[in-house]
């Protein structure tokens, strides 16, 4: 109602002022974790065969618990289910890839392997802690904790306050908060002396961090963090695993620069690696705790058995619970980040006790190809990825691999348009019913968010609306799937549409393209010509979504073919 309420107030003479009052996003996790606030028993999913990766969802919500999936297709997204406020919004981008789990839980625990406890591993040698003596180091112990706003930041620098207070140390602790939601960067800074009078600042100084807790490591190589570390005195304990920023919202090509922040980092300690810890504290988090929202306590965890922080064990615990949140499995979580600093190969190893290391190779032409014609073969019939496979074997004889590569991806995903009866059969498909089932436990049922064309209402631009369907709707959907066979004929209800018209010409003009390609083919001509081949990988999306993706591919194509027609001497 947005558009709506804009258009009513530009006409009203004078300054006129929208207020939206609402809970934020980090309010209402931290009121539901304490219990004074309802927590729905509703969780949102994507099916990754259905969704085409275009981003709606990330534009209508404006939310990071949307975030990037890399498959065999191409990126999709997924629902980052421990940051998740719950609010639905990213479900009105018009894709019908979503589905809501109403009832029931997340599931804990798997049946196949039982809870892991590192209580239950034994006693770990306790490290020598640094000396609080003035002469060592002056002005206090500087710590500085850097993540991202709504997972904990602040917290960790409260727990170490307090910890600081309990053992009766000089204590000064300075939070910088980032955005309410979930993405903004947030630093808290803790000084902890022998005797308060020792501490002079309220922060701590330009490179005078004696230890970085890096939550996140785009936020720990950020600048306003850089500037508190100095080579050879500052120790910095990072989880190396980069939570997507803001910037993935507006472009769906964000590329995680996690890895590159992690080497920043150690060039900035002049390479000493004795003083960088760096691990995937998200997927430890996740397997061992089964929420990634422990990622704090157990970097905090792991720079205390490292010997970087000058607090004992037993203030550490003590101040978890009075914090009154999740005691016992912050406390885990903390043992667990003491396992990974002493012995991160056994901790592995506990988690998968029988995964083999497999080292992934770059998949071959021939059995790219295979795969998707095998998908094809259930999309449509054998006759119809025959054509497919034909097609390609024609583009490899008369050009180069990377050229057939190029086509076979993107033909596939024009004559693997998702109409209503492969969207029906992706959501009948037992690989995502049986993801379901292991990631939920419990009483649930499964909601679908539509937008059928033959029976949804428009908005004032013309847009479906998407409607919510009930749990029956999975037996339509199997209904519908097994009427595939109509599809293109003249009994195919949802063919006359003119987006399934545009789809089917799309597969007709693409092969055009490239059999013109084929014809004026040369080594020299190859990058003008992939750019052509690649051009459907730039159409995604539904619907509305769908045609402004096409709109602008269509634009480019034109470009590159007259490109392509146009000898460059000419």
């Amino acid at each position: 109602e947005l558009d709506n309420v804009q258009r009513v107030m530009r006409e009203i003479k004078g300054c006129t002022v929208i207020i939206y009052d609402q809970t934020c996003a980090t309010e209402k996790r931290r009121r539901r974790k304490r219990g004074t606030m309802v927590d729905p028993a509703v969780r949102v999913v994507i099916n990754e065969a259905v969704c085409e990766g275009c981003g709606d969802c990330s534009t209508q919500s404006n939310c990071l618990s949307v975030e990037p999936l890399e498959t065999d297709f191409g990126r999709k997204r997924t629902i980052n289910q421990s940051t998740c406020n719950k609010d639905q919004s990213c479900v009105k981008g018009f894709c019908p890839s979503f589905v809501t789990v109403e009832g029931g839980q997340l599931r804990k625990k798997t049946k196949d392997r039982p809870t892991l406890d590192p209580f239950a591993l034994g006693e770990l040698p306790a490290p020598e802690v640094p000396s609080l003596s003035r002469g060592v180091y002056p002005g206090g112990y500087g710590i500085v904790v850097a993540g991202v706003g709504g997972t904990g930041v602040i917290t960790i620098g409260q727990l170490l306050g307090m910890a600081g207070h309990l053992e009766g140390r000089g204590i000064v602790t300075q939070d910088s908060a980032g955005l309410a939601q979930k993405g903004g960067a947030t630093w808290s800074h803790v000084l902890i002396a022998e005797q308060q009078s020792h501490i002079r600042t309220t922060r701590v100084s330009t490179a005078a961090a004696d230890l970085i807790l890096g939550c996140d490591p785009i936020v720990t190589a950020g600048k306003e963090t850089m500037l508190r570390l100095r080579p050879g005195r500052t120790r910095v304990a990072i989880n190396d695993h980069g939570t997507p920023t803001a910037a993935f919202v507006k472009n769906g090509a964000w590329a995680n620069p996690s890895e590159g922040c992690v080497d920043n980092i150690l060039q900035a300690l002049d390479g000493e690696k004795r003083n960088l810890g760096a691990f995937d504290a998200n997927q430890f988090a996740t397997q061992l705790l089964g929420d990634s929202i422990y990622i704090n306590p157990m970097v905090l965890g792991y720079a205390w058995q490292k010997g970087w922080i000058p607090l004992g064990l037993e203030a550490l615990m003590r101040a978890i619970e009075l914090n009154g949140v999740q005691v016992e499995s912050n406390k885990k979580a903390f043992a667990w980040g003491r396992w990974c600093a002493y012995d991160i190969t056994k901790v592995r190893a506990l988690m998968a006790p029988a995964q083999v290391v497999q080292f992934k190779t770059r998949e071959s032409l021939d059995v790219l190809v295979q795969k998707r014609a095998d998908i094809l073969t259930q999309y449509q019939n054998a006759a119809y990825a025959d054509k497919y496979s034909s097609f390609i074997d024609k583009v490899l004889q008369k050009t180069t691999p990377a050229m057939a590569e190029a086509v076979a991806r993107n033909l596939f995903k024009l004559m693997a348009y998702k109409d209503e009866y492969e969207v029906a059969r992706l959501h009948t498909d037992e690989t995502f019913l049986k993801r379901i089932a292991d990631q939920f436990e419990g009483d649930f049922t499964l909601n679908y968010h539509l937008a059928p064309p033959l029976m949804s209402r428009k908005n004032a631009q013309g847009e479906l609306i998407k409607q919510k369907f009930g749990p029956s709707m999975l037996s339509g959907f199997k209904v519908l799937a097994k009427l595939r066979f109509l599809r293109g004929t003249a009994l195919d209800v949802f063919g006359y549409t003119e987006e399934r018209r545009g789809e089917r010409a799309l597969i007709a003009q693409y092969r055009e393209s490239i059999e013109e390609l084929m014809r004026g083919f040369s080594p020299e001509r190859q990058a003008l010509a992939l750019e052509i081949a690649r051009i459907p990988d730039k159409i995604k999306g539904y619907g509305h979504v769908k045609e402004r993706h096409l709109k602008v591919a269509r634009l480019q194509w034109d470009g590159l073919m007259l490109a392509w027609r146009t000898p460059s001497g000419g």
